[in-house]
């Protein structure tokens, strides 16, 4: 679920990214019927999808072909940001014969 900011639909000037409602009067401070949803405990999500990449895979950072080679099923590869255009093209190539997913492709 996403939190909005209170009226953010009001005026361009007041972006929609979550502030908490401090006024005095706030419908959404005193949590009144039909307010913008505060965030809290109930929404959280289930322990066994914490911590995952919003496509549903476990992300592992990679820096060369033999770390590929290790990965799981539901597991993901992110090339890291140190590695060079070259063995980053070679991870890609491997990554697409064994079928795993690269998280951060680029333009390869």
């Amino acid at each position: 679920m996403s939190f909005k900011r209170q009226d953010n639909h009001k005026k361009k000037s007041v972006p929609d990214s979550w502030r908490r409602p401090t006024g005095g009067h706030s419908r959404a401070r005193l949590e009144k019927k039909g307010a913008v949803p505060l965030p809290k405990a109930g929404y959280r999500t289930p322990k066994s999808e914490r911590g995952k990449h919003p496509s549903g895979f476990e992300e592992v950072l990679v820096h060369n072909v033999s770390e590929l080679e290790q990965l799981d099923d539901g597991e993901a590869a992110r090339i890291a940001s140190k590695v060079g255009g070259k063995k980053k093209e070679q991870i890609i190539e491997k990554a697409d014969e064994e079928e795993i997913k690269v998280l951060n492709r680029g333009d390869y």
